[in-house]
């Protein structure tokens, strides 16, 4: 028998599992900052080398490829995010909690009936024709992780004590029945 996802639990339900847990991250990083003094502009600016986005830029793409990635597959077009002067901690809290909020109140079919639609992205000169599971699962989704486990990397540099169960969030378990 064929495994049956839909479109919806394959990636929003994907999205509010790592968001709840940004959202966990974030709370840390706020207690670690203040517990041990630290100026939140050193984590929002905080890079893991130099040559990578820092920490506010991995929260703004977090958000970018889940609301989105869910918008471009409704309208079927993905462009360049407008960029937003978000460079303060507690507006990318902001951000995230606005992100998870827009996804919860999204209805199953609003995604599920856009299976098999086409999606464009376009940056620059560069257009990619997917469908829609073909853009959320090889190209959102990961884009998506990339950029929350980059935030995690971050936070984690700067001594915030997380594990791998804060990035995960809530597990997505079975029921058991009752014996």
């Amino acid at each position: 028998m064929a495994m049956q996802i839909s479109l919806y639990d394959a990636s929003v339900g994907s999205y509010l599992q790592t968001l709840n847990a940004v959202a966990g991250l974030l709370s840390r990083g706020l207690a670690h900052c203040r517990d041990k003094g630290i100026d939140l502009s050193e984590i929002v600016e905080a890079r893991l080398i130099a040559d990578m986005q820092p920490f506010r830029f991995q929260i703004q793409r977090i958000a970018f490829h889940s609301a989105g990635a869910i918008e471009a597959i409704r309208t079927g077009i993905l462009g360049q995010p407008a960029v937003k002067p978000l460079g303060n901690y507690a507006a990318l809290q902001a951000l995230i909690d606005e992100t998870r909020a827009a996804l919860a109140d999204l209805p199953p079919e609003a995604v599920n009936a856009r299976a098999g639609a086409e999606v464009i992205f376009r940056a620059g000169e560069v257009e990619r024709l997917f469908t829609a599971e073909g853009f959320l699962l090889s190209f959102s989704l990961p884009n998506f992780h990339f950029h929350a486990t980059t935030a995690y990397g971050i936070l984690r540099s700067r001594g915030v004590p997380l594990s791998k169960l804060d990035y995960m969030g809530a597990l997505r378990l079975k029921e058991r029945e009752a014996l």
